[in-house]
């Protein structure tokens, strides 16, 4: 029954009023009490004057409630500084009392009113510890009865015992909806360790064993550490991801809400938490001045990159931005997206950047100082199967949006490429390095400066490996990884684009910019990791199968940031790739009869591709009788030779 009165009275907040009706009793009693302590527990002492002087008290100590605010309190989540209220209300209260006493002597304001400075002494310690101690009470209390949820209590390790794991233990343990319990905090420092922080030990990691977590029934571990990077973290979380226990984070205290940390924050620590690299940051922008008062178009804006182009572009103080895209459902998104985001200065477009005539509309009607080129064909083995596709898109669809920046004298526009075009081995690669080879050409003209960037696979983006993953593990597995020894090299979606806004600003014209992505990850790790972040084991619930690579698609990625092949520019991440000397007018005629030709059979428009780009030799695929006998050793692969080809 008292469960039930508890689950009843408390899905609402207690009155305050109640709250200083229930602290005024309290009071009362504490200083008759006070009186009892005085006098050695007897009645030696003027009981008369006791209920004369009772009043006064409680009035006093109501008027120092009311100034002091110790009763607005929520109870059941009663913390020190609640307890520090209570202290100043006692203690204001008491200096009230005193004064009054000392007045009383002199003027004789109250009758009878002449209280031994020892009983209000007492009288302050009793309340205070009454007043502190009756909140703790119904604060266990609740805890204990209110909540009847039969879901069993979860065990969980704090792993840090800083201000940010206090916080966290605090937000954990002060939900009323969890039903957690802290067996303990685990901390680096061996001068915490052995201690106590809110009656629970601090131990050193050592004690995070299979036994100790089997034994104390652990079903999570919090990271709760503020200054640490990724490649702490992911040490940190590879020395406990064989454990049976989920693994989740506490976010940077910048992104808590309000400044204060939310149980919904703690997350389960992700893949991309552990990759080795630290994040990237624009220091230097001169993104801001380029943008100003400028129309800027963003072609495939409703895709991965090129939504992400948009998001941020939005935060400038652009005159305004065309968003093209030809998916329809994503580009609506997109703009309810934004709309909700609060920004509504942007044109979206739906349209195919084949459709010149559509195009040349577009062009005429907003007349673009900026162009972010990035819609196109990406997937390998897709394109692989439709090189002809391919080519429409991504070289057909470029020449004619450059065709037209040129035409309607557009100041910069902005390639976004990839490092699958630097000695390209499949249809995709092949089609991008085509496309920037164009870009070069046009470049000539010296009327719209053309930039370049490139850059490697995107986390999260549409089609990558792991969202990938993420699917095969929530259907059981297997995740399927096409060779065990395969690396790739990562980015997040807004660094890319943060990045590329920022080449695109410093670009004088004739540029490529690639980025430095860190360190190659081994997929067959990224896939171990991954498998145990789910709090899953490899290979007993989940398995890895070895696919054998796809047609196209390389073993390893050719490292672009290396001081042999790039030029430095003032930001460490964006470097300038020296280039190939090519025939302008060769090659443009060549691209030319690519884009304009119908070869709908495959080997056909792959072998005017290969003429094009000599050094694209196919990987694995079809396309590998195409190239010439011993091509391997005829065609020196040089990183993109000898001279950066660049206007200053």
């Amino acid at each position: 029954m008292i469960k039930d009165f508890f689950f009843r009275t408390g899905r609402r907040y207690a009155s305050k009023w109640t709250v200083l009706l229930i602290d005024l009793c309290i009071v009362a009693v504490s200083f008759m009490l006070s009186y009892f302590v005085r006098f050695n527990l007897s009645f030696n002492f003027d009981v008369q004057k006791l209920w004369t002087q009772l009043p006064i008290v409680v009035l006093l100590f109501f008027v120092s409630f009311l100034v002091v605010g110790s009763h607005k309190g929520v109870v059941r989540h009663t913390g020190i500084k609640d307890v520090y209220a209570i202290f100043n209300a006692v203690c204001l209260a008491s200096i009230g009392a005193i004064g009054i006493v000392m007045i009383n002597r002199y003027y004789d304001m109250v009758d009878g009113f002449t209280i031994p400075l020892s009983i209000i002494i007492i009288n302050s310690l009793i309340t205070f510890l009454a007043l502190s101690a009756s909140r703790f009470v119904f604060k266990i209390a609740y805890e204990s009865l209110m909540n009847r949820s039969n879901a069993p209590i979860k065990n969980l390790i704090i792993y840090g015992a800083g201000e940010s794991g206090i916080i966290t233990y605090n937000t954990l343990t002060n939900h009323s909806q969890m039903r957690v319990r802290v067996i303990g905090f685990v901390d680096n420092n061996q001068k915490k360790v052995g201690k106590q922080i809110n009656g629970v030990k601090v131990y050193d990691k050592t004690i995070l064993t299979r036994e100790f977590v089997r034994f104390n029934n652990i079903s999570e571990i919090i990271f709760s550490i503020q200054t640490i990077n990724p490649k702490q973290l992911r040490a940190l979380v590879n020395e406990i991801v064989d454990l049976p226990v989920k693994v989740k984070i506490v976010p940077p205290v910048e992104d808590w809400i309000n400044g204060e940390l939310k149980v919904s924050q703690i997350k389960r620590v992700q893949i991309e938490d552990l990759l080795d690299r630290p994040p990237i940051e624009i220091r230097n922008s001169k993104v801001m001045k380029d943008f100003d008062d400028k129309v800027i178009m963003v072609t495939g804006g409703a895709g991965s990159i090129g939504s992400e182009l948009v998001r941020q572009i939005c935060k400038y103080n652009y005159r305004a931005l065309v968003v093209v895209d030809q998916a329809e459902s994503a580009l609506y998104d997109l703009q309810q997206e934004l709309k909700q985001a609060g920004f509504f200065n942007f044109i979206p477009i739906v349209g195919d950047i084949r459709d010149k005539n559509k195009m040349r509309v577009l062009f005429e009607q907003h007349r673009p100082d900026r162009i972010f080129h990035a819609a196109a064909y990406k997937h390998v083995p897709l394109m692989e199967q439709n090189p002809y596709e391919a080519v429409k898109i991504n070289v057909a669809g470029t020449k004619t949006i450059v065709d037209l920046a040129v035409e309607y004298d557009v100041e910069k526009f902005v390639f976004v490429s990839t490092d699958k075009a630097v000695n390209p081995t499949n249809v995709m690669g092949a089609t991008k390095r085509i496309a920037e080879m164009y870009i070069s050409c046009r470049q000539q003209d010296e009327k719209t400066k053309f930039v370049t960037t490139r850059f490697g696979n995107v986390l999260g983006s549409n089609g990558s490996v792991i969202p990938l993953f993420r699917k095969q593990i929530e259907k059981g597995g297997p995740l399927t990884v096409t060779h065990k020894d395969i690396t790739r090299y990562f980015m997040t979606i807004p660094e890319a684009s943060q990045l590329v806004l920022e080449a695109g600003a410093m670009g004088k014209g004739g540029e490529i910019f690639i980025f430095d992505m860190g360190e190659s990850v081994k997929i067959m790790d990224l896939a171990k990791n991954m498998i145990r972040l789910s709090g899953l084991h490899y290979p007993d619930d989940i398995d890895i199968k070895i696919t054998g690579l796809r047609p196209g698609e390389k073993l390893y990625e050719e490292l672009l940031a290396n001081g042999e092949n790039t030029l430095p520019t003032y930001h460490d991440k964006i470097m300038i790739s020296k280039v190939r000397e090519i025939d302008y007018a060769k090659t443009r005629n060549m691209i030319d009869e690519l884009c304009i030709s119908n070869l709908f059979f495959k080997d056909n428009v792959v072998q005017l591709m290969k003429s094009i780009v000599p050094e694209y030799i196919s990987n694995n695929s079809d396309f590998c009788k195409l190239d010439k006998k011993n091509t391997l050793a005829d065609v020196k692969k040089e990183p993109e030779a000898t001279f950066p080809q660049f206007n200053n």
